[in-house]
């Protein structure tokens, strides 16, 4: 076995002699086994158990290289004694599955140099044994990984002895040892698009390109502004606006008389600076007189109103014709089905524009009409029943008098 030793340390050595690829991850084995291997008759030696270890190399995911040791003490077939047997192989073998697969069959094709020793029981060499010989092998097999570092792997593997023609079979079984590690540089990161004010949306799509550091924004890269009045909702002091209604840097209506009603309430848009006024934004306390229902319908989730209700309308103007001094409070009512806000709004929405009909068709004098929503706050019925939700779905008329 002298010659067997160089032999296999530059097998051993050519596991770690491959070239290194960029971006791979590399495993070495370390393979003991347990084998039961059948000469062929023409050796005169029994079946026997076989052991041996081996260390291999998978440099791909599929690909591998493996230095292998093996040996034995088969008995005499056909004579007394028995014969000390020892093998240096290498083989190539090709996985079918990638190493982190549970699953990993392979096929292997290799060459060695076994070595079928001295017969014990007379101390020579045994005409009819080939006692040094080259061997070739192709084999198939499975690796099953119980986990990162740890597999077992079965292998049938048929071995053809060049000198004699020979052929033998073995069957094994085994424990691996896996260690893995990546080689190569990783692979750069890809460039990141533009992103000028750092908020997460590319400049390529940001439709607000100078948003603060650190704002919550949206898909565009703007910050939410719920009532889309221009003021975003972390800076909206007043985040209820009606829509369209202009608004200062606090995202509040504007009251340009400073009398605490917004202009678009205000029906007495200058009135003294520190006068005391009423919630219509004018002086002297204003007295409700009468208040009865406008009877309009409106599609759902709509503010739309046709001018079919102009003759019931028509009864708030006269009502205003009636009473000289008067003015009149569109006051818009809404169940609680739905978020309150919302109501807020619609209510507001039907509001105003049972005031436009007033104020366009009808002609009455804009000063004298106001509109206001009062949402769910003021029910006159049940929100429990469809009837009562009915009822507080509602438009009214507060003809008002200053005193």
């Amino acid at each position: 076995m002298n010659i067997m030793r160089p032999i296999a340390m530059a097998a051993i050595a050519s596991t770690f002699a491959a070239p290194a690829l960029a971006d791979r991850t590399e495993t070495v084995y370390i393979n003991p086994f347990a084998a039961f291997q059948l000469f062929d008759d023409d050796r005169d030696l029994s079946e026997t158990g076989t052991f041996g270890v081996g260390l291999e190399y998978r440099f791909k995911p599929n690909w591998a290289i493996e230095a292998m040791y093996s040996r034995a003490d088969a008995d005499r077939k056909y004579v007394s004694g028995s014969s000390d047997f020892e093998e240096i192989r290498v083989d190539g073998t090709y996985y079918f599955a990638a190493q982190d697969e549970t699953w990993n069959p392979y096929v292997s094709l290799g060459a060695g140099h076994a070595d079928f020793g001295t017969d014990s029981s007379s101390g020579v060499r045994t005409a009819g044994t080939n006692h040094e010989e080259t061997r070739v092998n192709v084999g198939t097999g499975l690796r099953y990984n119980i986990n990162d570092s740890l597999s077992l792997r079965g292998d049938l593997r048929e071995f053809h002895g060049i000198d004699e023609s020979t052929f033998d079979t073995q069957v094994s079984l085994g424990l691996s040892f896996a260690f893995n590690r990546t080689v190569g540089s990783a692979a750069p990161a890809p460039k990141r698009p533009a992103d000028a004010d750092g908020d997460g949306v590319p400049d390529s799509r940001d439709q607000c390109p100078s948003t603060p550091a650190g704002a919550s924004v949206d898909s565009t890269g703007c910050e939410p502004d719920t009532d889309r009045d221009g003021v975003a909702d972390a800076r909206d002091a007043c985040p209820d606006t009606p829509r369209g209604a202009k608004v200062n840097s606090r995202g509040c209506e504007l009251d340009s008389d400073n009398d605490g009603v917004v202009n678009s309430q205000d029906l007495c848009p200058n009135t003294t600076a520190g006068a005391e006024v009423d919630e219509t934004g004018c002086e002297g306390v204003t007295e409700t007189i009468e208040t009865f229902t406008v009877e309009v319908q409106f599609p759902t989730n709509s503010s739309v109103i046709s001018n079919a209700f102009d003759d019931e309308i028509r009864r708030v103007a006269d009502a205003l014709k009636d009473n000289p001094g008067t003015v009149v409070e569109i006051a818009g009512h809404a169940d609680n089905t739905g978020k309150a806000s919302y109501n807020q709004f619609l209510s507001q929405r039907r509001a105003e524009a049972v005031a436009g009909r007033l104020t366009g068709p009808l002609g009455v004098d804009p000063s004298k009409v106001s509109a206001k929503g009062y949402g769910e706050s003021e029910p006159v019925a049940s929100n429990k029943t469809a009837a009562g939700r009915a009822e507080n779905r509602r438009v009214e008329a507060r003809i008002q008098v200053r005193r």
